[in-house]
């Protein structure tokens, strides 16, 4: 039952005039954050599609030998942390936090015009070791089944 006061009509809710109580307040509110935090999902998601699509390009252009182990890289990578990201690194492959961090990365020796490609990982990676000392870099020159299996380990504590 509303009541008339004189700064206009009060309902039982508190709002006046037409205007808006609390709780419709707080799911309007409520409401505009779910909005606008799908259309940052929806921008986060086109952009992970977008630098996927650059870096799988780019992984295409490499000459093989390196063309195939950049393409077992990534899906050793991917099935570790399927939360890391592709996107290119220095024009090169590289696995990221959502955050845009990179935790890993391949570098083509031959388009760094050296004698062995590279995996590494970047300061971001949880590689930490008590002995002080620990290993960041990895010359590849194959891929291995033994090879695989200790990338996906180190990829895994990279990102615990």
């Amino acid at each position: 039952m509303a009541t008339s006061t004189t700064t206009g009509t009060a309902r039982n809710d508190g709002a006046k005039d037409g205007g808006f109580s609390a709780e419709e307040r707080a799911a309007m509110k409520a409401r505009a954050a779910e909005l606008k935090a799908d259309a940052k999902r929806g921008r986060a998601e086109d952009k992970a599609a977008a630098d996927k699509a650059t870096m799988m390009a780019k992984i295409a252009e490499t000459p093989q030998p390196d063309r195939g182990m950049a393409e077992r890289l990534h899906e050793i990578i991917t099935a570790a942390a399927p939360e890391l990201l592709p996107k290119l690194y220095y024009g090169q492959p590289g696995w990221s936090r959502a955050g845009g961090k990179v935790v890993v990365f391949f570098r083509s020796g031959q388009t760094d015009k050296e004698r062995y490609s590279t995996l590494g990982f970047s300061a971001d990676a949880n590689l930490d070791d008590d002995g002080g000392m620990w290993v960041t870099a990895f010359a590849l020159r194959e891929l291995t089944e033994e090879s695989a299996a200790t990338i996906s380990a180190l990829v895994r504590k990279a990102v615990s």
